[in-house]
C-alpha cells in the first residue's frame, strides 16, 4: 500500500508540460552554440587560407633566391673557361669544371645544335634530361630548372646553362647538383595549419610530379601552384579544411546563432510561468488529501501467497549471418544476393575501421569498378567506416589501380576497392590496404574474427567527400611514360571499368587507340572480363587483324591484369611479356630482385639471370606477391594472370594500365625499329597451355588440394609446394592450385617439345584420378 502511495506521488511530480520547454529551450541552446562555432569558422577560414598562402609565397620566394644564388654561382665559374678549350676537349672541361663545383654530382658537355640529344635512344639517356635540353635551345630568357630522378630515394637538382652566347651558345652544359638545400628551404616554411607541396610540372603552376609535401595530409590541394622563379617547379597550397555545415555566411550564421540563443532563453523562462504543479515539489491545495488521508490502516485480508511473475526476456537483437568462406587468401570476395549484401559490406567497413583506429590511421579511399551492386555495396562499406570514426574519401567508379594510385596521392595508405575483379557478374568483394599493407590471410581472416566476435568500433562521426582523381592518374603516368613512335593498338577493356581510364592513359603516352567494348556495363554482354582465358581474346585478336593494329592489349574487369596479342594472332602469355619488363627494367636496376609466381614459365629464372636480376618464384595472389616485394626490396614482379607490380618508376603495385603503357614504351621504344612480333619472338617461350580449370563447389577446391598434396606421386620431379603442387622435371613442368577468388583448380603445363608436354600432362592425369577418378579433366 505503501509502495501504491507513493507511485501516486511521483506520478503527480512528474509534468510533461514543463519538461517539454526544458527539452526545448536546452536544444535550442545547443543549437545556438553550435552556430557561433561555425560562425567562428566561416570568419576565420579566409584568413587560414591567407595565412597559408602567404606561406605558399614566401616558400615560393624562398626557392626562387636559393635557384638563382645556386645558377649565378655555376655560371659564373662556366665563364672561367676557354670555349676554344672546352670543344678540343669537353671530358677535359668537365673534370675542370667539377674541381671549381665541387658539390656537383655531374657535368655533362653537349654542342650547341643538341644533335647526340635529338637522336639519343631516350629510355637508355632519360625522358626528362632530354626534355629539358631540348627545351633550353627553344626558352625566353633564363633555361628552367628542374629534379632528375636517380633511381630510388634519390633526386637531383638540374641545370642547364649556356657557355657563350645565349643564342649561338658553342655548347650546353649540364649541371646536377645535390636536391638536399631546396629540402631545406622547402622544410624551413612551417605550413601554417594546411599543407605545402612541391610539385614539377609546366611553367604555369600545374604540377604533374609531386616532390614534397609538409602539414595536413587531409587538407584537399589547389589546383594551381605559384611557380618558382626560374624553374618549372612551383609550390601548390592545401589550406585547411574546417568543418563547416552552415552556408558560408557570416551574417547569416550570426543569425542564426541570436535565434538559438534567444529561444532557448526565452523557452526555460517560460517554463517556470507555466501555471500547474511545480517540478519537484508537489502543489498542495485544500481540494487535495493530505498525506495521513491517504493512508489505509484497516489491516488487508489474507491473500493466498502469490508467485512472483517470470520477468520477460529482452528480445535479442536479430544477427547478421556473415559466411566465413568469402574471407579469402588475399582479400574478400562473394556472390551479391546470397553470402555478400549491404550488411556483410557495413560490418566489414566497422571492422576494417577498427583496425585502422588501433593503428592510429583516420582517412580512407573508396572506389569502384563498374558492376551493377557497386553503389550500394560501396555505400554500405563507407557507412561502416565512418560508424568506426574513419573519415572516407570517395573517388567514384575507377579501375582498381587508381583506388592505390589515389592512397599514395592523398597520403592515407589505406584504401578499399569494391570488384569482381574478373569474376562472373553476381559476383563483388573487396580489395583491401591498410596502413600500406595490402591485407592476405591472416589480415584477412582477423576482419571475420573481429565480426564473429562482435569487437568493432561504433559511434563514430567519419566525414564522407568525393574528389575525382582520374585526371591526376592519367597526368601521372604521361608525364613518365612516352611511346617513341605512334603505335596502333586496340584496347578491349571487355566492359569493365578501365574502359573509362585506359583509352586515355594509351592516347596520352602517344599511341593510337582503336576502342572495343570500352563503354561500361556491369553485365558484361560481349565477353567475360578475362584476359586469361584464350576465348575472351578472339574479338580482340579479330580487331587486330581487321584494322592493321600494331599490338592488340585487353584489361580484366578492373584494371589490374593485362592480355596482350599481336597482330599475327599470337597470344603474349604474361610470363613472356615479364621477360622484356625484366629486360628493360634491369638495364637500369641491374641486380634486382624479379619475383613471378608458381604459374610462369621456366625460362623466366634465366631469363632474368641472362638479364643480371635475381630471380624469385612466389605463391600467386596480389596481395602476397606486394608482402614479398616489400620484404625483399624487389623492382618487379609478375604473374601468369597478368598481374604486373612495377616498382621502379612507380609505386609498386599491380596496375594493367600501367604496364600496358610501359610495354608500348619498350615496343616503341626499340632501336632497331622492330616489330612487336620480332621483339617478343626474342622471349623464349616451349609447348605450353593456358589457364586450365576445373569448376567445383565452393570451398571443396581446397580439399581437393589437401588430399592431392598428401598422396601425389612424381618421382624423379622437383616439387614446389608453397602454393598448390608444381612439379619439375628437366624437360618441363605441370602445376595444379586452388584459385583464392572463385572455386576452381587451376592447372598450367609447360614444356620443351609436345612430347614432352603430353607425358607430363599424363603424369598429372594419373594423379589427379587417384584423387577423384570421376574429375573431369580439361586436357
Amino acid at each position: 500500500m505503501a509502495m501504491d502511495i507513493a507511485m501516486g506521488l511521483r506520478e503527480r511530480t512528474f509534468d510533461w508540460q514543463r519538461l517539454l520547454p526544458l527539452a526545448g529551450g536546452t536544444l535550442l541552446l545547443v543549437g545556438g552554440l553550435f552556430c557561433a562555432w561555425q560562425s567562428w569558422l566561416i570568419a576565420d577560414e579566409s584568413a587560414a587560407i591567407e595565412r597559408v598562402h602567404r606561406a605558399q609565397d614566401q616558400l615560393a620566394q624562398s626557392l626562387a633566391d636559393e635557384l638563382a644564388s645556386q645558377r649565378r654561382t655555376l655560371q659564373q665559374q662556366l665563364d672561367t673557361l676557354d670555349p676554344a678549350a672546352v670543344q678540343a676537349d669537353p671530358k677535359y672541361a668537365a673534370t675542370l669544371l667539377r674541381g671549381k663545383v665541387p658539390q656537383a654530382q655531374a657535368i655533362e658537355f653537349y654542342s650547341g645544335t643538341l644533335d647526340e640529344v635529338l637522336h639519343a635512344n631516350y629510355r637508355d639517356f632519360g625522358y626528362a634530361k632530354a626534355a629539358q635540353l631540348m627545351a633550353a635551345q627553344t626558352a625566353d630568357g633564363d633555361t628552367l630548372a628542374q629534379t632528375l630522378p636517380k633511381g630510388v630515394g634519390d633526386r637531383r637538382l638540374s641545370f642547364v646553362l649556356p657557355m657563350g652566347p645565349r643564342q649561338h651558345p658553342n655548347a650546353w652544359v649540364l649541371f646536377e647538383l645535390p636536391f638536399a638545400p631546396v629540402e631545406e628551404r622547402f622544410n624551413a616554411v612551417p605550413p601554417e595549419g594546411g599543407r605545402l607541396e612541391l610539385r614539377q610540372g609546366d611553367d604555369r603552376g600545374r604540377g604533374d610530379a609531386r616532390l614534397l609535401a609538409n602539414g595536413n595530409g587531409s587538407a584537399l590541394s589547389e589546383p594551381v601552384g605559384k611557380v618558382v622563379a626560374g624553374s618549372n617547379l612551383s609550390v601548390v597550397a592545401a589550406p585547411p579544411g574546417a568543418y563547416i555545415v552552415l552556408p558560408k555566411s557570416v551574417l547569416l550564421a550570426a543569425l542564426l546563432t541570436l535565434l538559438g540563443l534567444g529561444g532557448g532563453v526565452y523557452l526555460l523562462w517560460m517554463r517556470g510561468r507555466v501555471p500547474g504543479v511545480s517540478f519537484g515539489r508537489p502543489k498542495i491545495s485544500n481540494e487535495e488529501p493530505i498525506l495521513s488521508d491517504l493512508i489505509d490502516n484497516t489491516p488487508e485480508p489474507a491473500k493466498p501467497e502469490a508467485r512472483p511473475a517470470k520477468p520477460a526476456a529482452p528480445a535479442a537483437p536479430v544477427p547478421v549471418t556473415v559466411d566465413p568462406t568469402i574471407f579469402r587468401a588475399y582479400d574478400v570476395r562473394g556472390i551479391v544476393g546470397k553470402s555478400l549484401n549491404t550488411d556483410v559490406a557495413r560490418l566489414l567497413g566497422q571492422s576494417i575501421g577498427t583496425v585502422m583506429r588501433e593503428k592510429g590511421l583516420r582517412e580512407i579511399v573508396v572506389g569502384r569498378d563498374g558492376r551493377l551492386s557497386g553503389p550500394e555495396l560501396t555505400a554500405a562499406l563507407s557507412d561502416g567506416l565512418r560508424e568506426a570514426g574513419i573519415d572516407v574519401i570517395d573517388i567514384g567508379a575507377v579501375p582498381t589501380p587508381v583506388v592505390y594510385y589515389a592512397a599514395y596521392r592523398f597520403n592515407t595508405g589505406s584504401g578499399v576497392a569494391v570488384t569482381g575483379s574478373h569474376n562472373p557478374p553476381d559476383y563483388n568483394g573487396f580489395k583491401i590496404v591498410v596502413g600500406g599493407e595490402t591485407l592476405s590471410e591472416g589480415s584477412i581472416q582477423d576482419l571475420y574474427r573481429r565480426i564473429a566476435a562482435n569487437e568493432l568500433e561504433r559511434g563514430g562521426k567519419g566525414s564522407l567527400r568525393q574528389i575525382d582523381v582520374v585526371p591526376d592518374y592519367v597526368e601521372r603516368i604521361t608525364s613518365d611514360v612516352q611511346a617513341g613512335r605512334r603505335m596502333k593498338v586496340v584496347v578491349d577493356c571487355g566492359n569493365g571499368i578501365p574502359g573509362s581510364v585506359a583509352p586515355q592513359v594509351l592516347e596520352g603516352i602517344g599511341c593510337e587507340v582503336i576502342q572495343l567494348y570500352c563503354d561500361v556495363d556491369g553485365t558484361f554482354p560481349n565477353h567475360h572480363p578475362d584476359p586469361s582465358d584464350p576465348h575472351n581474346l578472339e574479338d580482340l585478336i579479330l580487331a587486330v587483324k581487321s584494322t592493321g593494329a600494331d599490338l592488340g592489349v585487353a584489361f580484366d574487369g578492373d584494371g589490374d591484369r593485362l592480355g596482350v596479342v599481336t597482330k599475327t594472332g599470337e597470344i603474349i602469355f604474361p610470363d613472356r611479356t615479364l621477360m622484356l619488363f625484366a629486360r628493360d627494367v634491369l638495364s637500369r636496376q641491374p641486380g634486382a630482385t624479379i619475383i613471378y609466381d608458381v604459374k610462369c614459365t621456366g625460362h623466366l629464372k634465366g631469363q632474368i639471370l641472362d638479364a643480371g636480376g635475381s630471380p624469385l618464384m612466389w605463391r600467386t595472389g596480389h596481395s602476397l606477391i606486394k608482402s614479398k616485394m616489400r620484404e625483399t626490396g624487389a623492382e618487379l614482379a609478375g604473374e601468369m594472370s597478368g598481374h604486373f607490380f612495377f616498382k621502379e618508376r612507380w609505386y609498386g603495385f599491380d596496375d594493367g594500365i600501367y604496364a600496358g603503357a610501359r610495354l608500348l614504351e619498350i615496343l616503341a621504344g626499340d632501336l632497331d625499329e622492330r616489330t612487336p612480333e620480332q621483339i617478343f619472338a626474342t622471349c623464349p617461350k616451349g609447348v605450353s597451355t593456358p589457364e586450365l580449370k576445373i569448376e567445383m563447389k565452393e570451398g571443396e577446391h581446397y580439399k581437393f588440394i589437401e588430399k592431392f598434396r598428401q598422396s601425389a606421386s612424381f618421382g624423379d620431379a622437383a616439387l614446389t609446394t608453397i602454393d598448390g603442387v608444381r612439379a619439375d622435371w628437366p624437360d618441363g613442368w605441370g602445376l595444379v592450385r586452388p584459385s583464392n577468388t572463385t572455386p576452381i583448380l587451376v592447372l598450367r603445363f609447360d614444356a620443351d617439345n609436345d612430347a614432352a608436354l603430353k607425358r607430363i600432362q599424363n603424369v598429372f592425369r594419373e594423379q589427379l584420378h587417384a584423387v577423384d577418378p570421376a574429375l573431369k579433366l580439361p586436357f
